[in-house]
């Protein structure tokens, strides 16, 4: 595996916060290369050598997110909804200030329905409308339920920022999900 240098990492580590700040700031279309320069103390020169534009370090960084968050799915595949509901929280917890950004204030409209769109597909191995409650609904259906409420909460999560901890809402999440799932 190649080494990445530490400068280039630590300059997009900079373009990322400077980017998420930004956005608590005023909202994403009003946001200029020059802005992100000046936040995170780069050139505009050095912006373009790592991203095409701003929406190509926004599309990044959504991407970095919703791949960790794959990759915790699969992690979690084998356990029950409450158990494996818990890693996702940590990660909303340990990533407040990305996902309030996203989903609770100036954030950028397309990733709540990236993020929509990546637990549709994530939920669709978890619906079984051949036996159960859901037998005869439409999976589609109660897939996009699912995966629209998931985000709902999530977003209501934030937007008020934290009413409950992110142990409670995993709990109360995964049960949801136990009820309508299984």
């Amino acid at each position: 595996m190649t080494k990445v240098d530490r400068r280039i990492l630590k300059t997009q580590e900079a373009l990322k916060t400077a980017i998420i700040e930004l956005m608590t700031e005023k909202s994403f279309d009003d946001i200029t290369i020059q802005d992100l320069s000046d936040k995170a103390n780069v050139s505009r020169g050095t912006i373009y050598l790592h991203y095409m534009d701003k929406y190509d370090l926004l599309d990044k960084l959504i991407e970095l997110h919703i791949n960790e968050l794959r990759i915790r799915c699969q992690s979690v595949a084998e356990l029950d909804f409450v158990t494996g509901s818990i890693v996702w929280t940590e990660y909303f917890e340990q990533n407040y200030s990305f996902f309030s950004t996203m989903l609770a204030s100036k954030g950028a409209p397309f990733f709540r329905s990236r993020f929509q769109a990546f637990l549709f597909e994530e939920f669709q191995d978890e619906i079984d409308v051949t036996r159960g409650k859901n037998k005869g609904l439409n999976k589609d259906l109660v897939v996009q339920f699912v995966a629209s409420s998931y985000v709902g909460i999530v977003e209501w999560w934030f937007t008020n920022e934290r009413p409950v901890t992110h142990q409670v809402l995993a709990e109360q999440l995964g049960t949801l999900l136990e009820r309508i799932c299984e």
